[in-house]
């Protein structure tokens, strides 16, 4: 009962996934990234996946070890979805044979959307073309409107209650970590919060870099 893009940018190095659900609180369990990497874990999730595959990260292994280690650990690997993206900006993923009709996925240079229980099976290509078209933008940026492009699309088949924006880069900490839980709207919201974040992300930055010289508050 989710559809999620997520994608590394070449420009900064930086990680990002967005997501969103029927499910409440969707992005504690299935949203995971790191300034090494990320990983997404959905459909019948098991969010172990999520630590495990940082941790495989970290250690240097590429985004094809770290999905089919994943995958041999996990109970039943055929209901789960996942996608790694590594420091290279290679993509892994894998949909089983049991995930929940309509799954559907789309890989671009560097991302890709994955979705389960949509509507129709263009809602991932939609994602991932709305995000390429804006090459240029901020990372959370196109991400969010990858988010809304699925949306557009058709979405999943219940309605949509919970979405997270999560980016890392350089730090251990993540840049972005935005979460709606449980809203009627959930992406709407993400979207405000978002746009009301952005403008004050890199004063936030800052103080953790050179305090002395940082915005006041």
């Amino acid at each position: 009962m989710t559809y999620s893009i997520a994608a590394r940018c070449p420009d900064t190095g930086a990680f990002g996934i967005a997501i969103t659900s029927s499910s409440i609180c969707v992005a504690s369990r299935c949203a995971w990234v790191s300034p090494l990497g990320l990983v997404t874990t959905q459909n019948v999730t098991d969010p172990a996946l999520g630590p495990a595959g940082l941790a495989l990260l970290r250690q240097g292994l590429g985004a094809g070890g770290v999905l089919s280690t994943l995958l041999a650990g996990t109970p039943e690997p055929a209901f789960r979805q996942a996608s790694v993206i590594d420091r290279y900006g290679q993509v892994a993923w894998h949909s089983g044979a049991e995930a929940l009709s309509i799954a559907a996925a789309a890989e671009g240079p560097g991302c890709i959307a994955l979705g389960n229980l949509l509507v129709n099976d263009g809602v991932p290509a939609a994602m991932r073309d709305a995000f390429l078209a804006a090459e240029g933008l901020p990372l959370a940026e196109r991400l969010m409107r990858g988010l809304e492009a699925g949306l557009a699309a058709g979405g999943e088949t219940g309605d949509e209650h919970a979405a997270g924006l999560h980016v890392a880069r350089t730090y251990d900490w993540p840049v972005v970590d935005l979460r709606v839980d449980w809203q009627e709207d959930p992406i709407g919201a993400l979207r405000s919060l978002w746009d009301r974040y952005a403008l004050e992300q890199p004063a936030f930055e800052s103080r953790a870099r050179n305090p002395s010289s940082a915005p006041a508050f």
